[in-house]
């Protein structure tokens, strides 16, 4: 056994990290959210933010916020349960369960905590919890740390699902787990057909739809909508406000059974201090303007479409994504940090992905389209990739 000291330890583990070009580090922003940012001093113009819509700095949203909390103050000051749960708080869950065709709706303070919430509060010693491998790491923790035996399938691959769910037959509940959008390649989960075999097997089905909602959809419910998933088939469906609605923390939206055994349940809502009740008169704001702007979602589908065309047009590898998320491909980790360091130096921010986030051999530029970009930012984006990386070749 070594004998080095334990912060020995963890700084040769973090030199390893380094030398293999995996080490992460914190970018301090100067200023508001938006598409044009200054990190760490310097201006660029970000394609790395998931804020979809555009409404992270929205006047509407920022106005909303400083009138409650100048009414209510800015701490909640206590659990949902106990004196955090404003009228603000009641009445966006009441909006979201109308928005999404549910019964109910409960909020939580992150998309992590929902997910890890869910899982372990619905499943206990004996049932089993059947996950799409390229899930969320908060769906795969929250597996993981629940009592139920946890198994995963390939990716969207649903004979995959079939022959899981099929050996999980027996005592116990089954819960299948997937994001409805995946946040690192940006492609679809099959919600038809994996409805379908949890149905046949009478599995229970949650769905992260953190990167769908207000993205997908005419009116921007996301997923279930995209696939004209009736009400009476929709499974329990996770979203985040920290993306396309602009704000901060996350929701459930389930039937009524579910909804209050999480109450009683989850550990990540019943010990966890509420949200500000400002941002909950934030999010109310956003969740209008979602619902009433849809060119926001318009425009955003067009730019993915130039997007998408240039990138082909100068043979970069795309995923196969229609939605924000436009992963390129470039498999080798050193070449991923050339790449996004060239761009930064052209004044452009991209996400940098590589192994763990991604498999080996898939280091990628995952860029993200907001509806505040335009036209022409992503034709200055078209030509500074084919600088740094076509010329390259």
């Amino acid at each position: 056994m070594s004998q080095l000291p334990w912060s020995d330890l963890l700084a040769n583990a973090l030199a390893d990290k380094q030398a293999a070009g995996r080490y992460r580090r914190v970018r301090t922003r100067l200023g508001e959210q938006g598409v044009n940012v200054v990190i760490d001093g310097k201006a660029m113009r970000s394609f790395c933010s998931n804020d979809y819509l555009g409404l992270a700095a929205h006047s509407e949203l920022k106005n909303a916020f400083i009138e409650v909390a100048n009414a209510e103050g800015v701490g909640s000051g206590a659990a949902h349960l106990l004196s955090g749960h404003s009228q603000y708080h009641q009445q966006l869950e009441e909006a979201l369960a109308a928005f999404t065709g549910q019964q109910r709706v409960l909020l939580f303070s992150s998309g992590y905590q929902a997910n890890l919430g869910v899982i372990d509060g619905l499943l206990s010693r004996g049932d089993k919890v059947i996950q799409d491998k390229l899930n969320h790491a908060s769906l795969l923790d929250g597996g993981r740390l629940s009592a139920a035996t946890q198994t995963r399938y390939r990716h969207a691959d649903m004979s995959a699902l079939a022959h899981r769910l099929q050996q999980a037959e027996g005592d116990g509940h089954r819960l299948v787990v997937s994001d409805g959008v995946f946040s690192m390649d940006g492609d679809l989960a099959p919600l038809p057909d994996l409805l379908a075999l949890a149905k046949t097997h009478q599995a229970g089905v949650l769905i992260d739809d953190a990167h769908g909602f207000g993205v997908l959809g005419e009116k921007g419910k996301g997923s279930l909508e995209h696939w004209a998933i009736p009400s009476e088939d929709a499974p329990m469906v996770m979203g985040t406000f920290g993306k396309a609605f602009g704000t901060a923390g996350a929701f459930v939206a389930a039937d009524e059974v579910v909804i209050e055994t999480l109450i009683q349940q989850s550990r990540t809502f019943v010990y966890t201090t509420a949200q500000p009740a400002a941002i909950a008169a934030a999010t109310l704001a956003s969740l209008k303007l979602m619902e009433t702007e849809s060119w926001r979602r318009e425009h955003l589908q067009a730019l993915i479409q130039q997007f998408r065309h240039g990138a082909e047009t100068l043979g970069l590898t795309l995923m196969s994504s229609m939605t924000a998320i436009q992963p390129i491909v470039l498999g080798d980790v050193e070449e991923a940090v050339r790449v996004g360091q060239a761009l930064e130096e052209k004044g452009f921010l991209v996400g940098v992905i590589r192994p763990p986030t991604v498999p080996e051999g898939l280091a990628r530029l995952r860029i993200t389209l907001s509806a505040a970009h335009t036209e022409q930012d992503v034709r200055h984006l078209l030509d500074a990739l084919e600088a740094v990386i076509c010329t390259a070749v």
